[in-house]
């Protein structure tokens, strides 16, 4: 443990806020999880995937881009697919303009799971992260966020379609 002298140590409001943020991280992941789980046998992982490929154009991205979107290995992004592809949720074939690639796609089925997921999952945000903030706090806590993702990565991370209906 780091002497309270020490200038790189976390201490006061420092320590608080960093606390409350760790806890988010460690809580809203699995909270997120239960009702997906529960409404339609997914992980938020799973569902994030699935979200993205159903905004996607032609409900299809290449693995590697959707890797990066979902911040996943291509190995770990890889057993979900094999168990979306399972569930006749997704479906990957090579990439035709470069074989090098795999590409994923959504398919209809894929599209009904997500459609059906989405209210339930909607809501359980809205209860955990929107209803308890002011708007003027909601704002705040996208540019937050914005910030740390931009210090973590620089990239913009996945962002919806302007109009995205999913």
């Amino acid at each position: 443990m780091p002497e309270p002298s020490d200038p790189h140590a976390l201490s006061g409001e420092d320590l608080e806020t960093w606390a409350a943020l760790a806890t988010v991280l460690e809580w809203l992941p699995t909270a997120l999880d239960t009702g997906l789980q529960r409404d339609a046998g997914l992980t938020h992982f799973e569902y994030g995937v699935m979200y993205a490929l159903a905004s996607a154009p032609d409900r299809t991205l290449r693995m590697s881009v959707l890797a990066s979107y979902a911040n996943s290995t291509l190995s770990r992004l890889s057993r979900a697919a094999t168990r979306l592809e399972s569930k006749g949720w997704l479906r990957r074939t090579t990439d035709p303009t470069d074989g090098r690639y795999t590409l994923a796609t959504l398919t209809d089925l894929g599209v009904q799971t997500v459609d059906d997921a989405t209210p339930g999952h909607e809501s359980t945000v809205r209860r955990l992260v929107l209803e308890p903030l002011t708007q003027a706090q909601t704002r705040q806590l996208r540019e937050i966020s914005r910030r740390i993702m931009r210090s973590v990565r620089d990239d913009d991370g996945w962002r919806p379609p302007s109009g995205a209906a999913h």
